[in-house]
């Protein structure tokens, strides 16, 4: 089984690894730091090297529980080692923007304690998160993200850590997502900013810090309880 680097080091740009398999273009590593696109994030690009050869990572999936690596040509073999890079400014962007989804989250909650987020995709510019409210208005907006950037300023440690599933479950507050439950694994990657502890098996900065100001820039109705929030990113 392929081990996640990205799991316990969001940092690591560069690793070493060894190609397990290989179908077409896609490669089975026996590591990696590429995250898969998957939880509305999209995966990482990069580069596989062996020796003199240079393969671009296009895409990681998963796929049956294991992490593909999409490359733009034929070339690498089975067996071979080759050293891996990720395209840091693309992934510390998406570590960012995951980290102000949650803000976002907390933020909405602190006005709305029984919003849960029914939806969201991560984008490299725009970010949106859909969240089960009845209505959203301008003051509630304007609200909501002057909490969240209160709480970007306030430089909280965004930590991680795992529990085990049974212990998971009797925290129901760290389900945000509506309806929809990790996966049937022992144990829980748990992301925790401040008070707030939420399932997640995403990458993410160090401190609220980094994700710099969160600017709110459009909302849409998506229902009668159902309210998207588009969100983007300052230095």
């Amino acid at each position: 089984m392929t081990k996640l680097l990205y799991l316990s080091d969001s940092y690591l740009k560069e690793f070493d690894a060894v190609v397990l398999r290989i179908e077409g273009n896609m490669v089975e590593l026996d590591k990696t730091a590429f995250y898969p696109e998957s939880g509305g994030q999209l995966s990482d690009t990069g580069m596989l090297c062996q020796g003199n050869e240079e393969f671009n990572v296009v895409k990681a999936i998963k796929q049956a529980g294991k992490v593909l690596h999409e490359i733009d040509r034929s070339g690498l073999k089975t067996g071979e080692k080759v050293h891996c890079t990720i395209d840091w400014q693309r992934r510390y962007k998406m570590m960012r923007m995951h980290t102000a989804a949650h803000i976002l989250t907390m933020a909405v909650q602190s006005i709305a304690p029984n919003a849960l987020v029914t939806g969201g995709q991560l984008g490299l510019e725009e970010s949106r998160d859909d969240y089960s409210l009845q209505e959203l208005t301008p003051e509630m907006v304007k609200e909501i993200e002057k909490k969240a950037n209160e709480i970007v300023n306030a430089s909280h440690k965004v930590l991680i850590k795992e529990l085990p599933r049974e212990e998971a479950f009797k925290l129901p507050q760290l389900f945000k997502l509506r309806d929809v439950l990790p996966p049937s694994i022992p144990m829980i990657r748990i992301v925790q900013i401040a008070g707030d502890v939420n399932a997640c098996g995403g990458t993410h900065v160090k401190n609220t810090k980094e994700v710099g100001r969160i600017k709110i820039t459009r909302t849409k109705s998506k229902g009668k309880s159902n309210k998207r929030i588009y969100f983007a990113l300052e230095p």
